[in-house]
């Protein structure tokens, strides 16, 4: 079997992982990659964004499967692209992706599916948004319609600073076209979970939930960014909220998407807010797997990723996979300056190294130089994973692990999971206070 990986950051090197691991025989490739996914596939020069491109690599390779990472080539168009060419490929077309790449689009669906969601209003027009805005009640979210790299979202204290965000976005066009359309919501109190569900477009086969941490600083303070860590599973995913969140938001999801001809295979990722009644409700769908979600997952998912992605891609009965019963804890390791202006070019010092299957270093903005040193390439540097049989254990190990790795400017969070821990220490599974 010849699997190709499409992009180059962290969750791709875990797509790499898991993927040798589930089928050590497998002809893989990567394109781009980064060195950590070297070490596990062929990396091969592309350019995710040229469809074109990675269409004539999948086609010149006689790719069985192409696992798309990252949303862009997605929303691009890349699924279409393969189809056409009749090779299998997990991930959505392109109207499907939209999901993802239009909050817009995505109110939309879920109005109509009746799925629960915060209530909210569309502008393109910048004196129509700040109008509504003087309107609207405190706390408030403003969110850039289209794909800003997960820091589109902003959430508001006051009128004050969501009219700020308004003008930001519609005015400055700080996330460029991104921006050009803003979303405006009620605030939701609660804690939020990610659900990760791989369907065939009908049925769907979740994967163990998690949580990620968008704050850059611990305690949730700071700038939004891509995520700063994760962890996996999370105490208040119990299988009753699960199965609701099932039968609420991803089916009338999927088959509102088929409904208006955008059918979608792949990962439809919700990201929930969970009230303290126990009552999820969307905050927002990602069409592919969650950044740095993935790394705290994949380590959990035993055997049968391989023929899970291979059988959605195909639109066929989803079979079973294996999750462990152990726990995950992720923490990012970020360059100096990240979200805004990250440095780039430090050396990386190794520290401990990953053990085994327990210990994980996944490379997201690394490469090396011409002397075979490791630098640091880009804001998200490294993900560093520890699978142990508890959520504390595991807690401990992955910030040991990170404070081992050593880079100028090195940036990370050690308080990954700190909701968990506070349920640990008070054996509670209620949701704790909103960010």
């Amino acid at each position: 079997m010849k699997v190709l990986v499409v992009g180059s950051g962290g969750r791709e090197h875990a797509l790499c992982w898991a993927l040798r691991r589930d089928r050590p025989d497998a002809e893989l490739y990567c394109a781009p990659g980064n060195p950590g996914t070297a070490e596990l596939a062929t990396n091969v020069a592309s350019d995710p964004s040229d469809i074109s491109d990675l269409s004539d690599l999948a086609d010149r390779l006689g790719i069985d499967l192409t696992v798309v990472g990252p949303e862009a080539p997605l929303a691009a168009g890349l699924a279409d692209a393969l189809r056409g060419l009749g090779r299998r490929v997990f991930g959505p077309i392109a109207s499907a992706a939209r999901i993802e790449a239009s909050k817009a689009f995505s109110k939309e669906v879920m109005n109509a599916a009746g799925v629960p969601t915060a209530g909210s209003a569309t502008f393109t027009d910048l004196g129509a948004a700040l109008a509504h805005v003087d309107r609207h009640a405190e706390p408030l979210v403003v969110k850039a319609s289209g794909l800003a790299a997960g820091k589109g979202a902003i959430v508001c204290a006051t009128r004050a600073e969501a009219s700020s965000a308004v003008r930001a976005m519609l005015g400055d066009r700080v996330f460029g076209d991104a921006g050009s359309t803003v979303v405006i919501e009620d605030f939701l109190e609660g804690e939020e979970l990610s659900v990760l569900a791989v369907t065939n477009g009908r049925d769907v086969r979740l994967l163990p939930a998690a949580q990620d941490h968008k704050r850059l600083l611990e305690g949730d303070r700071g700038p939004n960014t891509g995520g700063m860590g994760a962890y996996s599973p999370v105490s208040i995913a119990t299988p009753t909220l699960l199965e609701r969140v099932e039968r609420e938001v991803l089916l009338p999801t999927l088959a509102e998407l088929e409904r208006i001809g955008a059918p979608f295979r792949g990962v439809l990722y919700a990201g929930l807010m969970i009230s303290p009644q126990g009552v999820p409700n969307v905050i927002e769908f990602n069409c592919r797997l969650g950044d740095p979600e993935t790394q705290a997952i994949l380590p959990l998912v035993e055997s049968g990723l391989t023929e899970l992605f291979w059988q959605a891609a195909d639109g066929a009965a989803l079979p079973e996979v294996t999750i462990s019963n152990a726990a995950a804890v992720t923490t990012v390791l970020a360059a100096e300056g990240y979200p805004d202006s990250p440095k780039k070019g430090a050396v990386i010092e190794a520290g401990r190294g990953a053990q085994g299957a327990r210990d994980l270093v996944f490379h997201a903005g690394t490469r090396r130089d011409e002397s075979g040193s490791l630098r640091t390439n880009g804001g998200r540097v490294l993900a560093v994973t520890a699978v142990r049989e508890s959520f504390a254990e595991a807690q401990v190990a992955s910030r040991a692990l990170a404070e081992s790795i050593e880079f100028d400017g090195k940036q990370f969070r050690r308080d990954i999971g700190w909701r968990e821990a506070s349920r640990v220490a008070t054996g509670s599974e209620r949701p704790a206070a909103s960010r």
